[in-house]
């Protein structure tokens, strides 16, 4: 992941999107879209995005541009700074409709339609434009949801889309998840959805309206309930760190924090049992086959877990690394100086004209020929109006 100032980078260089999202699903949308070279203009109103100032904030950031979660993602993207319900900025706001190749936003449905710079007008003044809608139970226009009009945040799409109901560590305890995935998931796939039909738009010329529900993108994560529920009629249970049907695969504690351990294949079994030196269990009728290690999971965590309580995290990736699936349980702090990590430059200084450089989350799309670049930090609010102003302005001069 590369680091250049004023210098964007990647395979979406020469598309525009226009950016009218807050929160987290929107943006993140967005964020992926500009990480991979994209134009976007992030349109705000004159009070700034909803997360713009919320904190974190870094101690001695006195001003306040902007809070940690609005810089992450907001990166790689310009601001500007229009009243919609002006009749002014609205023709500003379709000018650069005109411009776009691309339209993300994340507001309850209706929300600009009744302001007048909704579908309808931006197709009528760019035809080729891909309009992407991010809501929590869908459009109208690819669906009619008896609560299209609920609001819904992160907790309910994972509620209602699956996700709670199969964490935890029983079913008395469901969890929602701790990533905000009712956020994240279907702001990926708005972004796939929409360079998907920005493809189609340059072909045929013709843009199109899509829209990603929260809920039905969280759903689309549940083949493994779905399957069991249509196959065998049964609900797929929270299992903890562990599943139901195989084992040992699970979270282990170590001596100073706890690993991640896999070897649910008799092939595994036998190159686990060998490490640990315990090969008697491969003949053992009581784990000698999945269904046996199943039968006795107590024993097999017993073994596995005993084996590895003994050791330091990285005493058992020393001794597993490589040949069974292991890793362990990091946070944040972690990451830092982690051998993937750095070679997968997952963590980018990102410079800031007004306050220290901070470290965010690089790109998980890795291009050979177009690699993805953070090339601008979060803009200040309206930090570019002036400038697509100017850009708009020279694009409707009278030409000589």
């Amino acid at each position: 992941m590369r680091n250049q100032p004023g210098r964007p980078g990647g395979p979406l260089v020469g598309v525009r999107i226009i950016d009218v999202t807050h929160a987290a699903a929107g943006p993140y949308a967005s964020m992926m879209l500009a990480d991979l070279g994209a134009d976007v203009i992030k349109v705000e109103p004159p009070q700034g995005e909803l997360t713009r100032f919320a904190p974190p904030f870094l101690p001695e950031d006195h001003e306040r541009f902007y809070g940690g979660r609005f810089a992450n993602r907001n990166r790689n993207k310009r601001s500007i700074v229009l009243d919609l319900a002006t009749d002014e900025d609205r023709e500003v706001f379709l000018q650069l409709v005109e411009t776009a190749d691309g339209l993300v936003e994340n507001l309850r449905g209706g929300v600009l339609d009744r302001l007048g710079v909704g579908w309808d007008a931006c197709r009528a003044r760019n035809p080729r434009l891909v309009y992407a809608a991010i809501r929590g139970f869908g459009d109208a226009r690819t669906g009619a949801s008896p609560y299209a009009a609920w609001p819904a945040y992160d907790v309910v799409a994972q509620a209602m889309g699956g996700v709670v109901a199969t964490t935890g560590p029983d079913a008395e305890h469901p969890l929602r998840a701790g990533p905000l995935v009712g956020d994240l998931v279907p702001g990926l796939m708005a972004a796939l959805g929409l360079v998907s039909a920005v493809l189609h738009a340059r072909a045929a010329g013709e843009g199109q309206f899509l829209d990603v529900a929260m809920v039905d993108a969280v759903m689309s994560l549940g083949e493994p309930a779905q399957s069991s529920w249509d196959y065998l009629g049964r609900d797929y249970p929270p299992s903890g760190n562990a599943l139901d049907d195989v084992t040992p695969f699970d979270v282990y504690r170590t001596a100073d924090g706890h690993c991640a351990i896999a070897a649910p294949t008799e092939a595994m079994w036998r190159l686990l049992c060998t490490a640990i030196d315990r090969p008697e269990c491969v003949e053992d009728p009581r784990t000698a086959t999945n269904a046996a290690r199943v039968a006795n999971r107590v024993l097999v965590d017993e073994i596995v877990g005993g084996w590895a309580a003994t050791r330091t995290s990285a005493e058992v990736l020393e001794v597993l690394g490589g040949q069974i699936p292991v890793g362990p349980v990091y946070r944040a702090r972690d990451w830092i100086g982690e051998p993937h990590v750095v070679a997968r430059e997952m963590l980018v200084p990102l410079e800031h004209p007004h306050h220290r450089t901070t470290t965010t989350l690089g790109c998980p799309i890795k291009l050979t020929a177009t690699p993805a670049v953070l090339y601008r930090g979060p803009p200040r609010l309206d930090e570019h109006g002036a400038e697509l102003r100017a850009e708009l302005a020279a694009r409707h001069q009278p030409q000589p």
